[in-house]
């Protein structure tokens, strides 16, 4: 009897051990601490290879956002640059007559409105015009007067109508010097015996060599006026690349800032003979916040004469290797997602992408690897 009641009580206590098993065992639900059992349910709804960032974020990292397009290796030319005024955003400043500068009203680096008088020239020729401006105005009035007279005595039958016809003919002329005259003064903008020097355009003084009390001929520049919003590049490509390059391709230039895009405006048609190369004029897009005499590398996509494989063509720091893969970083509402490509040729620091990505996608370009990095960071915390 005690021997039955003993192996009982060992089937009891086995059937117990079990039970404690499944229930304690590893990776069991009920085994886990709820604070660990929240982490777990928070890391299934955290989405692998996403780097969360705000735009403020993203500006104070300097990462630059860039968004794809097709192309081809060989379709794009690279070249060196510089930054120049366009022949509407830069303007010179001369005396246009001989005479002492009296005054001088703007500075180097003054800001300048259109028609703001810049310097003030005290000049003999503007006493002449000025003299020639009154005594035109003295004779258009003299013959006003001899043709009011005339009109009279021919209302009252005294003189003949053509006393009248010479009257009127002699005012017309003496009206049309006046006009002349007037508009001689205008143009240049002449008042008594000075002349005031003014800006044609908006702008910022780049130059001012003007001095004063300085006596100046009618050809010395007093003045160069730049406006910064005015601006194109200038860059210089071989002869057999400017073949390929047509008005209206595009362009992307590189800038400390990061790239903006451009469009071809003109090229030269004829290479120069020393370093035999054309220079290619760009216009900048809005806000390029370049300023004349900088030095840019511009890549021009010429549309013409391209032979290879289409793709999208990236930086090269846009693309990374993660865990043995090459990936960019793709622009989303909260930051960026690690997105596997493909990549094809490389060409200096361009390479292309032939899978993985479509064109028009918004990608992270300068400063790509912070995004690494913190994804890396975010997967070792977690």
């Amino acid at each position: 009897m005690n021997r039955t009641k003993i192996i009982g009580a060992a089937l009891i206590v086995a059937l117990l051990a079990v039970i404690a098993f499944v229930i304690f065992r590893p990776g069991s639900e009920i085994a886990q601490p709820a604070e660990h059992a929240g982490e777990s349910e928070e890391g299934h709804t955290e989405e692998e290879g996403v780097v969360r960032l705000t735009d403020e974020q993203i500006r104070t990292s300097e990462i630059d956002i860039i968004t794809l397009e097709v192309g081809s290796l060989d379709a794009e030319i690279i070249a060196q640059g510089s930054v120049a005024p366009s022949p509407q955003g830069q303007a010179v400043l001369s005396a246009g007559a001989e005479g002492r500068v009296t005054r001088i009203n703007k500075r180097l680096g003054d800001a300048v409105r259109s028609g703001d008088t810049v310097a003030t020239i005290e000049s003999r020729e503007a006493a002449a015009i000025s003299s020639d401006v009154a005594g035109a105005a003295s004779r258009a009035e003299l013959a006003r007067t001899r043709f009011e007279r005339e009109r009279r005595l021919y209302e009252e039958r005294v003189t003949a109508r053509a006393d009248l016809d010479t009257a009127r003919a002699e005012l017309q002329q003496a009206t049309a010097e006046a006009n002349r005259a007037r508009q001689s003064a205008a143009a240049s903008s002449v008042s008594g015996r000075f002349i005031a020097v003014r800006s044609p355009i908006n702008g910022r003084v780049t130059a001012a060599p003007a001095v004063l009390g300085s006596y100046v001929t009618p050809q010395d520049e007093l003045f160069r006026i730049s406006n910064p919003n005015e601006i194109q590049i200038e860059a210089a490509v071989p002869a057999e690349d400017a073949r390929r390059i047509a008005s209206g391709d595009t362009a992307r230039v590189e800038t400390p800032e990061g790239e903006i895009a451009a469009r071809v405006l003109a090229v030269t048609p004829a290479a120069d003979l020393e370093n035999r190369s054309a220079i290619v004029v760009l216009s900048p897009g809005a806000n390029a916040g370049l300023v004349p005499g900088e030095y840019v590398r511009a890549r021009i996509r010429a549309r013409a004469g391209g032979t290879g494989s289409s793709g999208l063509v990236v930086p090269a720091e846009a693309i990374q290797s993660v865990e043995g893969r090459d990936v960019v970083f793709v622009r989303t509402p909260t930051g960026f997602r690690a997105q596997p490509v493909r990549t094809g040729a490389r060409s200096g620091d361009r390479i292309e992408i032939v899978e993985g990505v479509a064109a028009g996608t918004e990608i992270a370009g300068r400063n790509a690897f912070l995004l690494k990095a913190e994804l890396g960071r975010g997967e070792t915390e977690h």
